[in-house]
């Protein structure tokens, strides 16, 4: 049974007018349009829209229409159900009804809400090139063979909640128009989603994924969500397409990175992944991150690192200028915001007990859900901390910041690149000017026109590209700029104030303070190598002072900078170790300290970034 119940009638321009009302015309005018936005994926291969874009009727353009509701609530079907190339202008209700041959709903058109709720087909099911304009209700179905929804247009929300696909599910090209909801669906075999664009949101909350779910070439134009979700096979996301509104929110997701894999375009997906909280949540990341280092996807695999070390510092923030409920003064409380009763309520409850948690405030009857959620971000649950912990947990939080800003904890090999063109740039200004620049009176001793155009310049060009680097790389690129300015300015800048302050009285005034091996010149590694020579008459034989009359002399002082941070240089370039003002010899080791800690983070960035010994380190 099926189609032959409806009215066949030929569907084209010139043959509706005199067979449907001005309301049934209206819907069919919708179909119109469905089938105008279909062109923009392909080609329309369903006889009525073929129909209703040409010009010439056809018989291929029939179309058989249910102008009243179809009621087959708790109906038994024991044959095959064909409704193929069928127009529902009113609503179908099947709820609870049992399909037990196949049923083929091929090209069909729901023009009011279809209700399927807790319906069973024990065999294949077929909807493919379907249409529902209206909400279409599928909660709790029961579908035991294949499931074809390929190529439909959802119009309005989809309702897949609790359904149970124990075969293949085929959603492949589906148009979601609205939300779609397949909340607590156990997917018992391969789930395709391939080339399917969601226009709004996707849920999958405590969704069951047996095998393979695909999304390949899918776009997502809103987030989807996957809280509490079990992939216990694979997830494939290659090729699709995330817009700037779309993530994928995995709180709570069940994933074995052991047993399953989660797939995706490299560089791409790793960004796509969404946490609020680290708390609840540390063996979805450290699964996440191990399934793409398996892969070898190390940015992806960074990038989740970056996110856990991001929800630490957050952490963090929390325990030292968060609200301790267990510790905080009543006055405190009723400023962050509870009313002075409930202020004494929390009082008194955690002089009996402490809060383990803060859901636990709505256990008090003053506590309502409306204040609850207002302040639970800004509240700390734990032992109150002494001020020790406090220093340590403070430290803790500046370690982490320093790392986040000028690293991305150890995931942007460019970014710590960009930080070192920086540093190596200021320190080789600054020690042009403590060389070139000493006095004006009584005989000025100052570097020349064009040494100091010329440093200027190349000191531009190099601040230029660090800090390409930085904005192109970092996440907060003017945060980074300000905690590499902390760092490098303060120091030198009161050293150099203290030194012109003082003046220079010593021998060798007119001698450059820098020396340079001149037994060779050539690319080397200097790993062990100190900012200043030895004291032995030996070493001042090798090391010669510095040539100031020459054009090319400015480019020692960026050497030598090169050589204190990351130990790499064309020449060895040292301070003299005779007649040299402290502060310069200061502003040397200074430097050469900040060296040891940048070739660290480097070595470590490095370590986290190349695939071969990323995977050596982190495998296990």
């Amino acid at each position: 049974m099926g189609s032959d119940l409806g009215l066949r009638t030929p569907l084209y321009a010139q043959a509706i007018a005199p067979i449907f009302t001005k309301t049934e015309q209206e819907q069919l005018e919708r179909l119109r349009l469905v089938c105008l936005q279909s062109l923009a994926v392909s080609l329309p291969n369903s006889k009525d829209c073929q129909s209703l874009l040409g010009t010439q009727p056809t018989v291929a353009g029939d179309v058989t229409v249910f102008r009243g509701a179809l009621t087959l609530e708790q109906t038994r079907f024991n044959g095959e159900v064909t409704f193929v190339n069928t127009f529902f202008l009113q609503s179908v209700n099947a709820k609870n009804a049992t399909f037990l041959q196949p049923t083929n709903w091929h090209e069909s058109r729901f023009s009011r809400p279809v209700n399927f709720n807790n319906a069973s087909f024990r065999q294949a099911c077929n909807f493919q090139d379907s249409v529902f304009f209206d909400k279409a209700n599928f909660k709790q179905t029961q579908f035991q063979e294949t499931a074809n929804f390929q190529r439909i247009s959802f119009e309005n929300v989809a309702n897949f909640n609790e359904a149970q696909f124990k075969q293949l599910a085929k959603f492949g090209g589906v148009q979601w128009q609205d939300n779609a909801d397949f909340s607590g669906v156990r997917f018992a075999n391969q789930a395709q989603f391939t080339r399917a664009s969601f226009n709004q949101s996707l849920s999958l909350v405590e969704t069951t994924f047996e095998q393979a779910v695909i999304f390949r070439e899918a776009l997502f134009n809103r987030p989807v969500d996957l809280r509490g979700a079990s992939i216990l096979n694979q997830a494939d996301f290659s090729d699709a397409i995330f817009s700037s509104a779309s993530f994928l929110n995995v709180p709570g997701l069940t994933f074995n990175s052991n047993q399953a894999k989660i797939l995706g375009n490299p560089g791409q997906i790793g960004q796509m992944f969404d946490i609020p909280t680290l708390q609840g949540n540390q063996n979805v990341l450290r699964n996440l991150g191990q399934n793409f280092r398996q892969q070898q996807q190390v940015a992806d695999a960074n990038q989740l690192e970056y996110t856990k070390q991001q929800l630490r510092l957050k952490e963090l923030s929390k325990r030292l200028i968060g609200t301790n409920i267990n510790s905080a003064l009543v006055a405190s409380l009723v400023k962050l915001g509870f009313s002075p009763t409930q202020a004494n309520v929390i009082d008194q409850r955690r002089q009996i007990k402490a809060f383990r948690n803060s859901s636990e405030l709505l256990s008090l009857a003053d506590i309502d859900l409306e204040i609850y959620n207002k302040l639970s971000d800004r509240l700390v649950v734990a032992e109150p901390l002494s001020l020790g912990s406090w220093l340590l947990e403070a430290w803790l939080w500046l370690a982490l910041s320093v790392l986040l800003l000028l690293s991305g904890y150890g995931t942007n090999f460019w970014l710590v690149f960009g930080v070192g063109g920086v540093a190596i740039a200021y320190f080789g200004l600054v020690f042009w000017l403590v060389d070139r620049a000493r006095r004006l009176r009584p005989v000025p001793i100052i570097p020349t026109y064009y040494e100091t155009v010329s440093v200027l310049i190349s000191f531009s060009c190099l601040e230029f590209f660090s800090l390409l680097a930085i904005f192109q790389n970092a996440e907060q690129p003017l945060l980074t700029l300000g905690c590499i300015l902390i760092i490098i300015v303060p120091v030198p800048v009161t050293l150099l104030t203290r030194l012109y302050q003082q003046g220079r009285y010593h021998d060798l005034i007119n001698v450059s303070y820098f020396t340079e091996d001149g037994t060779f010149r050539q690319l080397r590694l200097l790993i062990g190598r100190l900012p200043v020579i030895p004291r032995n008459p030996t070493f001042r034989e090798r090391y010669m002072p510095l040539l100031s009359d020459r054009h090319w002399n400015w480019l020692n002082y960026y050497d030598f900078s090169l050589n204190n941070l990351v130990r790499l240089g064309f020449n060895d370039i040292r301070l003299r170790d005779e007649h040299l003002p402290g502060i310069i010899a200061t502003l040397a080791w200074y430097q050469w300290s900040l060296g040891v800690l940048y070739i660290t983070l480097v070595l470590w960035t490095l370590s986290r970034t190349i695939p071969g010994l990323n995977l050596l380190i982190y495998l296990k």
